[in-house]
């Protein structure tokens, strides 16, 4: 089993995770008419690149949200980040 250090709670097993999507991506301004192609592109269309990745888990025990830097193909965990800048 493999695990994930959560900033908020240090390390645990991947099972308290779940993904959240790929860190950088721009959700559609929705203060005006997004098309569906825009919104379909946005919520289901991944880069899946091969290598050092950013990406957004939530440890499901704190409902936190980080960036998790892993390598894709070997899945080797790389570092993390918090999302919250108020939390010391």
């Amino acid at each position: 089993m493999q695990q994930f250090p959560c900033p908020f709670c240090g390390l645990r097993n991947e099972r308290e995770f779940h993904f959240a999507g790929e860190a950088g991506k721009t959700r559609p301004d929705t203060t005006g008419k997004v098309s569906n192609a825009d919104w379909a592109s946005y919520l289901y269309t991944l880069k899946n690149r091969k290598g050092e990745v950013r990406e957004v888990w939530m440890h499901r025990s704190c409902s936190e949200l980080f960036i998790l830097r892993r390598n894709s193909v070997t899945m080797a965990v790389l570092g993390h980040e918090q999302l919250r800048k108020d939390v010391p």
